[in-house]
């Protein structure tokens, strides 16, 4: 049986030619581009036909990407592909996973059959399961979640002097845990209040800083970083406490 392709689409050249050296694959190149009109173009530079194809993607922008990635798994399914993978290291439109007002979209379930329907596996890290008991309750394909908090943890202990592990609110409590105890240090977790998309405030009323805490370094840690106005609002909390050092 031939040895599958890697394809690295949305600026994951590097990471698709890294995974493809670890797993003995060989890496295709796409080629991309944008009509005038901003339709996309994806050409697939070598022949695949009854190679396991595995896309490699970055869809940090999920609006932008994602159709490139459904096109891209078209494309080689028609061009003979025998099975589709996707790494995708972040998986877009978790975060609504209830209605939380009348006739809201719940577009966890919507990206979750899209992606079920163009690929026949996924691997990604640490998706956002916070009323999901796991992918398969969104996702029909094989899934398989991969942890990142042991990787964590071995860079805050070569990289950071006498750590301590800030989770900004209570969801991130399960990744600020793990991370602290792999790593041997303390955590704390503090209190998010949003008022909206970008209107958020975090507030460490549920611990007072001690003795113990006093000349360590705060990581801030949390499951979902892209616009960082939670991570801004957490780390004025950080700057009251070196005051009152």
């Amino acid at each position: 049986m031939p040895a599958p392709v890697v394809l690295g689409l949305g600026g994951s050249a590097l990471a698709a030619g890294t995974l493809a050296a670890a797993i003995g694959a060989e890496t295709v190149a796409v080629e991309s581009r944008r009509f005038p009109d901003g339709e996309l173009y994806l050409r697939v530079s070598q022949p695949v036909d009854q190679r396991e194809a595995i896309i490699v993607a970055q869809v940090q922008q999920p609006d932008e990407q994602l159709i490139g990635l459904v096109f891209l798994a078209d494309a080689l399914r028609d061009l003979g592909a025998r099975r589709i993978g996707l790494v995708l290291p972040y998986l877009p439109y978790m975060r609504q996973d209830a209605r939380f007002r009348p006739g809201e979209a719940i577009t966890s379930r919507s990206c979750g059959r899209l992606l079920s329907g163009c690929a026949d596996w996924l691997v990604t890290v640490d998706p956002h399961l916070h009323r999901y008991a796991s992918l398969d309750a969104v996702y029909s394909m094989r899934t398989e979640v991969v942890a990142s908090a042991e990787a964590i943890a071995k860079w805050i202990e070569r990289e950071v002097d006498r750590p301590l592990i800030i989770g900004p609110d209570e969801e991130s409590e399960q990744w600020v845990a793990r991370v602290a105890e792999l790593a041997a240090c303390p955590w704390r977790v503090m209190r998010k209040q949003r008022h909206g998309d970008r209107d958020v405030d975090v507030h460490a009323d549920a611990w007072r800083p001690d003795a113990s805490l006093r000349g360590r370094t705060p990581v801030l840690l949390d499951d979902i970083v892209y616009g960082g106005h939670t991570m801004l609002s957490a780390g004025w909390p950080r700057a009251r406490f070196k005051r009152s050092r």
